[in-house]
């Protein structure tokens, strides 16, 4: 890869954990009472588009993202990282494309935003059509199994010691190291939570003709439900811990080159 295209790539994983520190933060204000929302990735979005240059900052987002979904293909189609040709990484593959689309559609209403649309990005449009079609429960548990897949392999990423490895192949010193692996471990652990927490409610809806995929906004509403608001705070707490993570992640080359593996 050029180094332009892996400065793109590293934009895009920049990006991503800007997403996520806003996510977390925005979500731990409303936990903690001190304002903010319980929000998404959408519901991020839509906060910077309500800030001062919030055009200039959602199309520096949208390109920022489209470089994540540059690095996500790159990896489809190029394979560097050399999966072999077997179910193990053909799985891979087929989850960074799953991946660079999901991202693919964050930047895409990225600029929808910044380009004069005043969308609140609810569950309509195209997946609304989608799910309430004959085939929407169905879709929903296919959905809802493929969350829960990603929320089991984020916990392994946090526990396995795999990126343990990447951080320490990477020239950091002990300082740097320990706060990318204390934020890696929390960050892979809050987001599997609230991945899982999403499978289990979409699951949940398609089994019982519901029909609905949950998101991250409903899945931080059954915590704050569940186990109260300082469970909530700890979880989005945890979301920042990825957001650094990724953003760290970033700004070293040779864990990014560790992650194409």
């Amino acid at each position: 890869m050029s180094s332009k295209k892996k400065n793109f790539a590293r934009f895009g994983m920049a990006a991503k954990g800007a997403v996520y520190c806003l996510i977390g933060v925005l979500t731990a204000m409303a936990a903690f009472g001190q304002g903010g929302q319980k929000s998404g990735s959408k519901g991020a979005l839509q906060y910077l588009a309500q800030q001062s240059y919030g055009q200039v900052l959602l199309v520096v987002m949208g390109i920022g993202l489209l470089g994540y979904v540059f690095w996500r293909m790159y990896q489809v189609f190029y394979n560097p990282g050399e999966f072999e040709d077997n179910l193990k990484g053909y799985g891979k593959r087929i989850g960074y494309f799953i991946s660079g689309l999901i991202y693919g559609g964050l930047a895409y209403y990225s600029f929808k935003l910044a380009f004069g649309s005043s969308s609140s990005g609810g569950s309509g449009g195209m997946m609304g059509g989608i799910m309430s079609g004959s085939n929407g429960d169905t879709i929903a548990i296919i959905i809802g199994i493929g969350m829960a897949i990603k929320a089991i392999y984020d916990l392994y990423r946090a526990y396995s010691g795999r990126f343990r490895e990447e951080v320490e192949e990477a020239g950091m010193d002990q300082k740097e190291q320990k706060l990318l692996i204390n934020a890696g471990k929390f960050g892979h652990t809050a987001r599997g939570l609230v991945l899982g927490l999403m499978a289990y409610l979409t699951l949940k809806s398609g089994l019982s003709s519901g029909s609905n995929v949950k998101t991250q906004t409903d899945a931080f509403s059954y915590i704050q439900a569940e186990f109260g608001s300082v469970a909530l705070g700890i979880v989005a707490i945890g979301l920042v811990g990825y957001g650094v993570y990724m953003l760290i992640k970033a700004k070293y080359p040779s864990i990014t080159v560790a992650s194409l593996r």
